[in-house]
């Protein structure tokens, strides 16, 4: 469930995270149900907003972009002066790619792929033209103890040293205004919110309001001491206590907890991290008051304070990216290559009872929403139960004849293909997303089996790491619901797009194991 080896040392007595964490799987762990938020919560929550871009990606995707504007512009000048009088596009083309290789290194070094830079500091474009101004001198540089300066045009390279120079400077001024503009409707910064009041709270907010270009957007602090230390600290208004905030984090965007508690209070973090670890967010603890000193490398900073990472957000940044684009392009080709099934199994069911082919199902999504599956229907049109209030059984008598056979073949899931294509709310892999008043022997599933909702820090999905290891069908008793979950937590601390990949090709052989589907 936690990866013990790579989390930083968190315990007062320096004995390293495996032992602190270790604490977490002792004893049960709150489960929050709904509950009633403060006035300055609520307003928050109301607020609309934007959906977030990570800072991470948004610097890859500008790397990429200048590296392709840096090509066109040498090879159009090539085209405009040199084309017409000599054909030597092989030379040229080889001398432009390693120009926009050598700039971007330069203005790596020259650090100015950060979100701060992007925002139109000057300098920032002082760095670019040395950086680019270096390149051509290494480049005219390497090309006369070579011995080729003859081979390239001494106005195609002026040129290509001036236009470039232009084109670099205009990208940065449209990246500005729209980086500005995402930074106004808050999509570049991370929402942040303080856990402990006090004197350390009022230190962490304080310094990380004095500095500039953290990405930090205080969004308010909570505290579980009730109504000790007044409604703000810092000038940070109080929202409720660590209770308020796991619920307060499934109604709006969190993305990073800062504890600003000593490390020594270690009982009252453990505490508090047993409520928060189903969120998915990242957790810090703030080490810049703390007396004790770990090694350099357990910490990491948010501007210039230290802090414990304690929990990271399971799938972030580029992650994201690569797994949204294997569950369009997958799940596309997939809805292309199953359209004949879909089309027998739709006719076959409008044939064999009456009623909608296709059944909706509210069931928990992300982060705990609520979302609308789609199922071929399999149970007769006045038996049918979208909160699934009683699990389906063998021989159940509401199930009709071609749904016996579509829910043994899981042939009845492939509609959800239109979830993860054209919705996104589901992902091709994933933890198996639940029906509201699913239940396990009489109690629903949350009440039944401690940190159950940990499974929703990840997207759904269609198949799971549970489903190929023969948790598939009905969950009926505690230990199925629990082993369920154990493998789905699995999943979760060690996704990768390798372990999706292997997941989605064993599905169709598990599916031959269909002993517990009904």
């Amino acid at each position: 469930m936690f990866d013990t080896e790579s989390r930083p040392a968190l315990d007062a007595a320096g004995a390293g995270a495996a032992a602190v964490l270790d604490r977490l799987r002792e004893g049960p762990r709150e489960q929050s149900t709904a509950r009633t938020l403060s006035d300055k919560a609520r307003a928050i929550i109301d607020k609309p907003m934007a959906a977030p871009i990570s800072p991470i990606v948004l610097a890859g995707t500008v790397r990429v972009a200048e590296f392709a504007l840096m090509v066109l512009v040498g090879l159009a000048i090539f085209l405009v002066y040199i084309e017409p009088i000599q054909p030597q596009l092989p030379r040229y083309f080889a001398a432009v790619l390693v120009v926009a290789t050598l700039a971007t290194l330069a203005f790596q070094i020259a650090d100015i792929y950060q979100v701060h830079a992007f925002r139109g500091h000057e300098k920032q474009y002082m760095r670019l033209a040395s950086a680019w101004s270096v390149v051509f001198l290494i480049v005219i540089g390497a090309s006369f103890f070579l011995k080729a300066g003859e081979m390239f045009s001494r106005v195609w390279l002026g040129a290509y040293y001036v236009f470039g120079l232009a084109a670099l400077i205009t990208s940065r001024k449209v990246l500005f205004y729209i980086v500005r503009r995402w930074t106004h409707e808050g999509r570049l910064t991370r929402r942040t919110v303080i856990v402990g009041g006090g004197e350390p709270g009022e230190r962490v907010i304080t310094e990380l309001r004095r500095q500039k270009d953290t990405g930090i957007e205080l969004v308010g602090m909570f505290d579980d001491r009730g109504d000790r230390g007044g409604d703000e600290c810092a000038g940070l208004a109080k929202l409720g206590t660590v209770d308020d905030l796991v619920e307060f984090g499934r109604r709006t965007r969190v993305d990073l907890v800062i504890f600003s508690l000593p490390i020594t209070a270690e009982n009252r973090i453990l505490h508090m991290l047993r409520k928060l670890w189903v969120l998915p967010l990242d957790i810090r603890l703030a080490a810049h008051t703390n007396k004790l000193q770990f090694r350099p490398r357990s910490y990491s900073y948010i501007g210039k304070i230290p802090v414990i990472d304690v929990f990271d957000r399971p799938i972030a940044d580029w992650d994201v990216v690569m797994k949204w684009l294997f569950d369009k392009v997958i799940g596309t080709l997939a809805l292309i290559a199953l359209s004949p099934v879909l089309l027998a199994a739709a006719v076959a069911i409008k044939l064999d009872s009456k009623g909608p082919v296709i059944f909706r199902q509210k069931r928990y999504g992300f982060n705990n929403d609520l979302i609308e599956v789609y199922k071929f229907r399999s149970m007769y049109t006045d038996k049918t139960d979208a909160t699934a209030a009683k699990l389906v059984t063998k021989d159940d008598p509401r199930v009709t004849r071609v749904g016996r056979f579509i829910r043994k073949t899981s042939i009845d899931e492939l509609p959800q293909l239109f979830n993860v294509v054209f919705k996104g709310n589901l992902s091709l892999v994933g933890p198996r997303p639940h029906a509201v008043n699913a239940k396990a022997e009489a109690r629903l599933y949350a009440d039944a089996v401690d940190g159950y909702f940990a499974r929703h820090r990840v997207k759904p999905g269609i198949t799971g790491w549970a489903q190929i290891n023969g948790w598939r069908g009905e969950t009926d008793t505690h230990e199925k619901i629990q082993a369920r979950v154990e493998h789905d937590l699995y999943y979760i601390e060690n996704w990768s797009l390798l372990l999706d990949l292997s997941i989605l090709l064993r599905t169709p052989v598990s599916l031959l194991k269909s002993e517990n589907a009904y």
